[in-house]
């Protein structure tokens, strides 16, 4: 991730990489006076490593300086190992990922929510943006919404999604979603949504992030770790799929009348692929 980080969150991140033990010692003020840096740049540097704050980092390193003087397995996710057997690898990750649907589920606003999907119940156009992981999401938001009989495009091509957000107007939707909250060919084409009066909807893990500035609606999903070999766009993609499939039934129940019916005639027109 230094490649995304300032030359000063650079300096906290080689910090904690180079003496989890030390570091998990200090006080958000000591590292900053270790690192040359501040206060804000110490927690700016944590929520971009994937912790709600630097308290959750500091735990996070004297875990792991307690799993380096102990001699266990180096971790794949928080909870498995790599020596773990693959029975307990199936248990642990589908506990995760419970975890993460709840978390997800506590945190949404259902009043964000509930406007969200009066919009794009509504909207003459949708447009969804995300890249990655959350281009994934994008699409599959998308195709739920073609199958109900609404026009929703998914764009993963950054130069392609600003030159469609440039033909929306008020009465369109956008939706982009970033579980950072600070991707930039996502946020691009959002605010050009914005400022052409689109109504706008970020789904994000950040909804402190520079995404929001560019939403009139925030849905929050829940805040991932990552972690070797498994990094947080897996629990992250788990999040916003949630977040997806609620908004697609909101629109669904709205517009029941007329996405009954095309979405009948979709699984009809499909039908024949399916038999033998």
């Amino acid at each position: 991730m230094g490649p995304s980080m300032t030359r000063s969150m650079q300096r906290v991140a080689e910090a904690v990489a180079n003496d989890p033990a030390g570091c998990a010692a200090l006080t958000v003020t000591g590292l900053a006076e270790l690192t040359g840096t501040s206060e804000a740049t110490v927690v700016r540097t944590a929520r971009l490593l994937g912790y709600p704050g630097y308290r959750d980092l500091r735990l996070a390193l004297a875990g792991l300086a307690a799993q380096q003087q102990s001699g266990r397995a180096p971790a794949i996710t928080t909870d498995v190992a790599v020596d773990d057997p693959i029975a307990d690898v199936v248990a642990k990750l589908a506990y995760d990922e419970q975890q993460t649907l709840a978390d997800t589920a506590a945190g949404l606003d259902t009043a964000q929510l509930g406007a969200a999907v009066a919009a794009t119940a509504a909207a003459r156009r949708i447009d969804v943006y995300g890249v990655g992981a959350s281009g994934l999401v994008a699409q599959d938001l998308t195709q739920k919404l073609l199958r109900i009989g609404l026009i929703a495009q998914a764009h993963s091509d950054p130069h392609l999604a600003v030159t469609n957000a440039v033909q929306l107007r008020a009465g369109d939707v956008a939706i982009a979603i970033t579980h950072s909250g600070s991707t930039g060919d996502v946020i691009e084409p959002l605010r050009v949504a914005f400022e052409r009066g689109a109504t706008t909807v970020a789904i994000t893990g950040r909804p402190d992030g520079a995404v929001a500035q560019y939403a009139d609606h925030v849905l929050t999903t829940s805040t991932a770790r990552e972690s070797e070999l498994r990094p947080a766009a897996m629990s992250s993609r788990t999040s916003q799929l949630l977040v997806v499939d609620c908004l697609f039934v909101g629109v669904a129940q709205r517009t029941y009348e007329t996405a009954a019916p095309a979405l009948a005639a979709s699984y009809e027109a499909l039908a024949h692929r399916h038999r033998r």
